[in-house]
């Protein structure tokens, strides 16, 4: 059963700083995908960034390329998501999700977490 557990939202002010992070753990395979994604409001859920955690291989959404930075931490099972330079829009739910080998196609991640909260305030 793969789990994966996110933490680390929060509210900010614009042009400020977060790091989430998401534990993953019961994947059968040893090494996954592993992505970022965010739902706000009367929008669409969106692909933020992916990373495969066998090489380290990443993937970036346009809109936050420069911005956003995906890691990980294979020692403690965790992905992180350094998010800088915020602004409002970035106000979501924040999810991570697991898929075997498909890093930046969005659409094959099938494993999801519960979500953290963001909030950019201007």
């Amino acid at each position: 059963q793969v789990q994966l557990m996110e933490s680390g939202g929060g509210s900010v002010q614009a042009g400020g700083s977060l790091r989430l992070s998401c534990t993953h753990s019961g994947y059968t395979y040893s090494y996954y995908c592993i992505g970022w994604f965010r739902q706000a409001p009367g929008k669409e859920r969106e692909g933020v960034a992916g990373i495969y955690t066998g090489g380290g291989n990443t993937y970036y959404a346009d809109s936050v390329k420069g911005r956003f930075t995906i890691s990980q931490d294979n020692a403690k099972n965790t992905v992180y998501l350094q998010m800088n330079s915020l602004k409002p829009e970035d106000t979501a739910m924040y999810y991570c999700a697991a898929n075997r080998w498909s890093c930046g196609s969005w659409q094959a991640y099938n494993y999801w977490g519960q979500g953290t909260q963001v909030t950019v305030s201007s």
